[in-house]
C-alpha cells in the first residue's frame, strides 16, 4: 500500500511532472485508441469514404458512453483525494464503492438503449441513406462493450486520483496495443471490415478492465473496492454525481454539438462535409485527451492539498497547469494551422475530401491557442469540488454559444454556409475563454481565501 501524503510535501514542478507525464501519454495513447479505427476504415478499398463517415455519426452515441463514465469518475475521483487529503480514507474508499456500483447500473442501462434504438439514434445524429449501414453494423456490436468502457474509464480516474499515474497509464497502455494489434487483423485480415473495428475495441476495452479491477481489488492499492462500500448512500454518490455533471455536460454534449452540426453539413454540403467533420472531431483530441491528461495530473496535487488547507500548493499547482496547458494548446494550433493536410491524409486517402478538409480544418480550429486556458481552469474547478462553477463555463461555451451559433451562422454569411457551420467552433471558443477566465478569477481567490490560516 502506497502512502499518498507525498501528494503534499514533494515539490511541484517535480510532482506534477511525474503525475502528469504518465496521465499526457495515457490520454495520447487513448487518443490513438479512438482514432485507429477510423484511420483503418478510412483506407479500406472502394468504401473507405463512406465507411468513414458511417463510423464517424456514431461518435456521438459513443461519446455518450465515455460520458457516463466521466459522470461518476469525474466526481468521485476529485472528492475521494479532498477525502484522502482531510486523512479520511474511510469516506474515500465509500465514494470508490459507491461508484463503483453507480457505474455498473448505468452500463446495463446503456446497453439496453444502444440495442434497442441506435439505427433511430444514427439517423438522428446526421446517417444517410449511403451510410446508415456502416453505422448499424459498428454500433450493433459496440454496445455489447459497454460494460467494459464504462468500468475501465471509471474506475481508472479512482487510480490515478492515488497518484498511481503509471499504472493509470497502463491501463490504457494495455487495451491500445491490443487494438492496434486487432484492427488490421479483423478488419482487412479476416475481411470483416467495420465489424471488425467494433470487436476489436469491445476485446481490448475488455483486457483494460479486467487490469484495472485487479488492481483496485488487490493489495497496492490504498483505496480498495470493498464489498460493505457498494451499497449507495445518497450522502457519498449525489454529491459526487454534482461535481461530475460538468464533465458529463462537456462530453456528452459533442454528441448533442456532432447532430447540430452533421444536420447542418449535411443540409449544406453533403456526405463529404459530415465525413470532413469526423476528420476535425478527431483532431480536436488531439488537443483535448492531452489537456485533459494535463489537469488529470494536476488533480490529485490541487484536491489533495485542498483538502489538507494549504493555499499555497494549490496556487502553485494551478499557476504551473496554466502555463503546460496553454504551451501545449498553442503548439498544436501552430501544428495545424502550417500544415492541416497532414491531420487530413492521417484519415484518408480520397484526394476530395483531404483537400476540403484541409481548409476546414484550418477554420474549425481558429481559436484552438486559448483552449489550454479554458481547460485548465476547468479541470481546476473540479478538483477543487466546485460543481457550480464547473457546470457553468461547461453550459456556457457548448449550449449558450456554440449550438446557437451553428445555425445562425449560415444566415449570417450566405456566400459560404459550410463554412460557417465550422466558423461556429472557433467563435464559440473566444467568448467561452473570456467568460471562464473572468469566474476564475474570482472562483478562485474565494477558494484560497476560505482555506487560508489567518
Amino acid at each position: 500500500m502506497k502512502d499518498n501524503s507525498f501528494l503534499g510535501k514533494e515539490p511541484i514542478g517535480k510532482l506534477l511532472f511525474k503525475l502528469a507525464v504518465p496521465t499526457v501519454i495515457a490520454q495520447l495513447i487513448n487518443m490513438f485508441y479512438n482514432i485507429v479505427d477510423r484511420i483503418y476504415i478510412g483506407h479500406i478499398p472502394g468504401e473507405g469514404a463512406l465507411a468513414l463517415t458511417g463510423v464517424g455519426v456514431c461518435m456521438p452515441m459513443i461519446m455518450v458512453v465515455s460520458a457516463f463514465a466521466a459522470l461518476v469518475s469525474s466526481g468521485g475521483a476529485p472528492r475521494a483525494s479532498i477525502f484522502m487529503g482531510k486523512g479520511d480514507n474511510e469516506s474515500a474508499e465509500k465514494t470508490l464503492g459507491n461508484c463503483f456500483t453507480t457505474q455498473i447500473i448505468v452500463s446495463c442501462i446503456l446497453t439496453a438503449v444502444l440495442l434497442l434504438w441506435n439505427r433511430d439514434l444514427l439517423m438522428a445524429f446526421g446517417a444517410s441513406e449511403n451510410t446508415i449501414a456502416y453505422g448499424t453494423a459498428y454500433m450493433n456490436i459496440y454496445a455489447l462493450g459497454t460494460i467494459f468502457v464504462q468500468l475501465t474509464l471509471g474506475m481508472n480516474a479512482f487510480i490515478t486520483a492515488q497518484g498511481f499515474a503509471k499504472v493509470g497509464m497502463l491501463s490504457v497502455l494495455i487495451g491500445a496495443v491490443s487494438n492496434i494489434i486487432l484492427d488490421p487483423i479483423l478488419i482487412f485480415g479476416f475481411h470483416m471490415g467495420v465489424r471488425g473495428a467494433a470487436f476489436a475495441t469491445i476485446f481490448s476495452q475488455a483486457i483494460s478492465c479486467v487490469w484495472v479491477l485487479s488492481f483496485l481489488f488487490g493489495k497496492k492499492t490504498q483505496l480498495k473496492i470493498r464489498r460493505k462500500y457498494m451499497k449507495l448512500e445518497k450522502g457519498i454518490i449525489l454529491p459526487a454525481l454534482a461535481l461530475g455533471t460538468a464533465a458529463f455536460i462537456m462530453q456528452s454534449s459533442e454528441s448533442i454539438i456532432s447532430v447540430c452540426f452533421n444536420s447542418s453539413l449535411l443540409k449544406y454540403g453533403g456526405d463529404i462535409a459530415v465525413g470532413a467533420m469526423t476528420i476535425l472531431t478527431s483532431v480536436m483530441q488531439f488537443a483535448m485527451l492531452p489537456l485533459q491528461g494535463l489537469g488529470q495530473g494536476a488533480q490529485p496535487i490541487i484536491s489533495y492539498n485542498y483538502g489538507a488547507k494549504n493555499a499555497g500548493r494549490v496556487k502553485a499547482a494551478f499557476k504551473l497547469l496554466l502555463k503546460s496547458s496553454l504551451g501545449y494548446a498553442l503548439l498544436l494550433w501552430a501544428l495545424v494551422m502550417a500544415v492541416p493536410q497532414v491531420f487530413s491524409a492521417m484519415f484518408t486517402a480520397d484526394t476530395e475530401l483531404i483537400l476540403f478538409t484541409k481548409t476546414a480544418l484550418r477554420i474549425y480550429l481558429a481559436g484552438l491557442f486559448l483552449f489550454g486556458i479554458q481547460m485548465a481552469c476547468q479541470m481546476t474547478f473540479t478538483a477543487l469540488g466546485n460543481a457550480k462553477a464547473s457546470i457553468t463555463v461547461a453550459v456556457m461555451r457548448k449550449f449558450v454559444l456554440l449550438i446557437p451559433l451553428i445555425y445562425i451562422l449560415p444566415f449570417v454569411f450566405k456566400g459560404n454556409q459550410v463554412i460557417a457551420v465550422y466558423l461556429a467552433e472557433p467563435a464559440a471558443d473566444t467568448l467561452a475563454v473570456t467568460f471562464t477566465a473572468i469566474l476564475f478569477r474570482m472562483q478562485f481567490k474565494k477558494a484560497l481565501n476560505k482555506i487560508s490560516k489567518k
